[in-house]
């Protein structure tokens, strides 16, 4: 199954041209079979979003890409989030007693969003994105070959705020995700892979590893 886990949408964050609507329509012509609405700082869309995939019957799930003090970090399964800027691993803590899930955006793009090498000093993320659609091909590579170092479960995402980047970039699970907290079992079970989206159809990255995948703990 794949799934685009880092979209945003026009309401919410100020900085995308993409209504809901058209983000399901995209995705749904390039295959994708859920998405993710993780807007900046926020979770206000979760109702609307919740009611508009009942009505369509396309997954969408919603999270949050939260900016720390250290870089972004997105996250699902929570219900509440600073309304401030707070360390990293504070807010890691904070996700993981609601019992959510959340991994690292973007960690080296070149903008100081990325949490980069305070990687190293954070413990309890599920994830790193090492396919961004909208960060430079350098920044994704050098984010593949820590994951392969680390042993940290690897993930694809589009990151999108105009309508040519949506699924751009995803992350295929291993089995059928139709609701949130499917998607959360689903991390604890592993087998994702990063995907891209190239000439019509996904294709599926196989990041290699020096261990086990595993949390970093």
């Amino acid at each position: 199954m794949l799934i685009d886990l880092h979209m945003h949408e026009m309401t919410y964050s100020k900085d995308s041209f993409l209504k809901l609507s058209q983000i399901v329509e995209i995705a749904k012509e390039k295959g994708l079979d859920g998405i993710s609405i993780t807007d900046h700082d926020s979770m206000g869309l979760k109702d609307y979003a919740a009611e508009y995939s009942e009505k369509t019957g396309f997954p969408i799930f919603t999270g949050i890409e939260y900016y720390s003090l250290q870089g972004d970090i997105v996250a699902f399964g929570i219900e509440d989030y600073p309304r401030e800027r707070i360390p990293a691993q504070e807010f890691i803590d904070l996700v993981k007693a609601q019992g959510g899930i959340c991994f690292a955006a973007h960690p080296f793009r070149n903008n100081g969003r990325g949490l980069g090498e305070h990687l190293c000093e954070v413990k309890g993320l599920d994830g790193l994105e090492v396919l961004n659609g909208s960060t430079s091909a350098a920044a994704c590579r050098k984010a593949a070959k820590y994951a392969g170092r680390q042993g940290i479960h690897t993930l694809g995402a589009s990151d999108c705020h105009v309508p040519e980047k949506v699924g751009v970039c995803a992350t295929w699970f291993p089995g059928e995700i139709r609701t949130l907290q499917e998607l959360l079992a689903a991390f604890e079970k592993g087998g994702m892979k990063p995907a891209m989206y190239s000439e019509g159809a996904y294709r599926i990255l196989e990041i290699p590893e020096r261990r086990k995948i595993r949390k970093i703990a």
